[in-house]
């Protein structure tokens, strides 16, 4: 069953139940408090699983004339019907350690009367009832295909607990409440929809059916009723309600009613006549009201309470991203057609996100007075005069592709183009998830394999929607594309507060035009950690930078990279000592080495090196830290070697292993770590962490070695370690 057709169920049962659902919710809050309210009134009794039944008749007949019956309601309340020593009957709540009259039953409180009515039937009597017990099914419907989204969302049953990529504050809290909420959810439903279908004799209905031989049973060997060993074995947290005899006549006898059977019991000597265990379809619908309600259970009535407060949640959420995911569409206001346009921005989305980046590439386009045509995936066809084409995808679950994307290979296989044309693909996705950008790349696969396109430039694949990366990309294409695209700022960028850092140090270009920075903030109430990032912008008309950072001697260390295209390296390789930069502090708590580690593998190549250099200068002074870089040649590694050889003098750094793709075997480091796979498997056997910081190609590769070291060594998937946190992943 595909996506569309779990997330479409979804949707039309919310739709078509979300009155019903809404007032259910609301007056299950109501009614919900009722319990929670019941352990302030003066009858809750203190552990009344230690009181028995003998203990109980003693004290009422202490304090009593006669005794009619005993009843112990859902809220564990002891309710007894005598008559007092002047000759009145009363039903009265007890203390029954002591016989003491707490008080008189009431009737139940004018707003908890009217909620149970309408939450029960919606003032519709038996079609109000049927109705209710009708939408309760739909919700366990819901549910299930909730479960299924989140699911497929998070990449798999096995996944489903794991991290959710925060896209924006309605989605991150639907799924994550919903991970913790479905099982709560699905019980109210499903004790509903039963509690129905009680109401309405569907199931076979009980009738006790006692045979007792009253000719054994004579009234010799009259014992106390307070020494039955039955009343004494008996709690009354098992008791329902117990009928007292009203006559000394042998064929008059107790009648117990307790939780999971029914007893008879002689009055003179306590012998049990008759036991009868109830069948499972009475125990169900007790325990089935118990977990409706929550009477008797304050903790539990609490997880009720909460869990109808989340149903609103979601359903204001669930709508908030139906119109959001439909809305992302609305963006695009496309001024010509799609075969008058010189450039085809082809968009997959699953929330509607997607379509910002596309609307931000075709008004930069439009600026330069290119025409531009952008639609979904699903709408892809021939394209008169078209001279390239941008595919703008995200990636759904495990690899999937987004909604308005289902038909793209099928259309892409079946349509041939008119024209030649060139192409560029840009994925989005959030490394938390194994298969990042897996469709991006199975639709960039598609277009090399087809004669008449041809690639500008490789496929870009893009973490967590970074605006900076796709900047960045854009700056890339135009070059390639022969244009001079004018760069808005993400308006999320503009109006944030910075900082003042001092350049205390820096080191010339290497020979691949990498060079470190060592800052030091001019405010000393600012806190971080190597693997924190920090954000610059160059000036006020670009976005901001993220640059992963070590913590050295309390300053920041930088490993940067010049490219010509950038205006943020480019400016930052122009800075001087003394110099002040302003930037800001971004937490990045996933990518800390823990404090408590015993034994970690840092694997980096290029300026992902940075966050690592801070690792092994003092963080954490018991690791067992193995490191391995991949560079250019050896030339490349110089300016790291001060904080090398202090990690290895202060027994930080316990090995380090460089590799160079232009010297020597012409290696990777993915090759060094598949030689040295027993690091690898010993790091992973003591509970250590692997972290990987550098380009998403170097994650990629390292991440295949790793996957074929722990199923062949260790004879389990990588994706065990990831989901243990094990695997640890900054890299851009």
């Amino acid at each position: 069953m595909t996506i569309s057709l779990w997330r479409y169920s979804h949707l039309l049962l919310a739709i078509s139940s979300a009155i019903f659902l809404f007032i259910a919710s609301v007056t299950g809050v109501i009614l919900a408090l009722e319990p929670i309210s019941d352990i302030a009134k003066p009858y809750v009794v203190d552990n009344i699983k230690e009181v028995t039944i003998s203990e109980t008749i003693k004290a009422l007949r202490e304090e009593y004339d006669d005794i009619i019956a005993i009843t112990v309601d859902e809220t564990n309340f002891v309710i007894a019907s005598v008559v007092t020593k002047e000759g009145n009957d009363e039903r009265i709540y007890i203390n029954p350690r002591t016989g003491e009259k707490l008080g008189v039953p009431k009737r139940k409180s004018g707003i908890f009367k009217f909620a149970t009515n309408l939450h029960r039937s919606l003032f519709l009597k038996s079609f109000g009832r049927f109705f209710v017990g009708f939408i309760s099914l739909l919700l366990v419907v819901i549910v299930i295909t909730g479960i299924v989204l989140i699911a497929k969302r998070q990449g798999g049953v096995l996944q489903l607990f794991s991290k959710v990529n925060k896209e924006y504050a309605n989605q991150f809290y639907h799924v994550v409440l919903g991970r913790w909420f479905f099982v709560p959810i699905l019980i109210v439903a499903l004790t509903g929809v039963y509690l129905s279908i009680e109401k309405f004799s569907l199931l076979p209905k009980y009738t006790s059916t006692h045979q007792i031989n009253f000719q054994g049973d004579q009234k010799t060997d009259v014992i106390a009723i307070t020494d039955f060993p039955v009343f004494k074995k008996i709690s009354l947290a098992e008791v329902k309600n117990i009928e007292f005899p009203f006559s000394d006549d042998i064929e008059d006898y107790f009648r117990l009613e307790l939780i999971n059977k029914e007893l008879i019991v002689n009055q003179f000597n306590g012998n049990v006549l008759s036991e009868q265990e109830y069948p499972f379809v009475k125990l169900t619908t007790y325990y089935a009201l118990i977990l409706h309600t929550g009477k008797g259970n304050v903790l539990w009535s609490f997880v009720l309470l909460i869990t109808c407060v989340v149903i609103l949640f979601f359903m204001y959420s669930g709508f908030y991203m139906t119109i959001k995911r439909r809305n992302g569409s609305k963006l695009i206001c496309n001024k010509g057609n799609k075969d008058t346009s010189d450039y085809i921005i082809l968009v997959g989305s699953e929330n509607g996100s997607t379509y910002t980046f596309a609307n931000y590439l075709r008004k930069a386009l439009f600026s330069v007075g290119k025409t531009v045509f952008v639609e979904e995936l699903n709408s892809y066809t021939t394209y008169q005069r078209a001279q390239h084409i941008i595919v703008i995808t995200a990636t759904y679950g495990e690899g999937e592709a987004p909604t308005n994307a289902k038909k793209f290979n099928q259309l892409f296989n079946s349509i041939e183009p008119i024209n030649e044309l060139r192409f560029s693909v840009v994925g989005f996705g959030s490394l938390a998830y194994p298969e990042f950008c897996k469709f991006a790349e199975d639709v960039d696969e598609l277009f090399r394999e087809h004669s008449k396109f041809t690639a500008s430039l490789p496929i870009e694949k893009i973490n967590n929607k970074s605006t900076d990366n796709f900047q960045y990309w854009i700056q890339k294409w135009s070059v390639s594309e022969g244009l001079a695209l004018e760069i808005e700022v993400f308006k999320d960028f503009v109006d944030k507060e910075y900082d003042a850092f001092e350049v205390i140090d820096r080191t010339p270009l290497n020979i691949d035009d990498t060079f470190l920075l060592r800052l030091q903030s001019k405010d000393s109430s600012i806190d971080f950690r190597s693997g924190d990032l920090l954000a610059i912008r160059s000036d006020q008309n670009t976005v901001e930078r993220l640059y992963s950072i070590g913590k050295v001697d309390g300053g920041i260390v930088l490993s940067v990279k010049k490219h010509d295209l950038g205006l943020c390296s480019s400016y930052l390789s122009q800075l001087n000592k003394g110099d002040i930069l302003k930037g800001r502090i971004k937490r990045n708590e996933k990518f800390y080495l823990p404090t408590n580690t015993k034994n970690a593998v840092l694997i980096a190549n290029g300026t992902g090196i940075a966050p690592f250099l801070g690792m092994i200068a003092g963080e954490n002074k018991y690791a067992k830290t193995h490191l391995f870089w991949g560079g250019r040649t050896r030339e490349s590694k110089e300016i790291y070697e001060d904080y090398l050889k202090r990690g290895k003098l202060t027994k930080q750094l316990y090995a380090f292993q460089g590799v160079y793709s232009r010297e020597d075997n012409n290696e990777y480091v993915q090759n060094v770590i598949q030689r040295e796979y027993s690091v690898i498997v010993d790091v992973l056997q003591k509970d250590g962490l692997i972290m990987i910081c550098g380009s998403v190609n170097m994650q990629d590769e390292v991440l295949d070695v790793l996957e074929s070291i722990t199923e062949n060594k260790l004879n389990t998937p990588l994706s065990t370690f990831q989901k243990n946190k094990q695997i640890r992943m900054d890299c851009y």
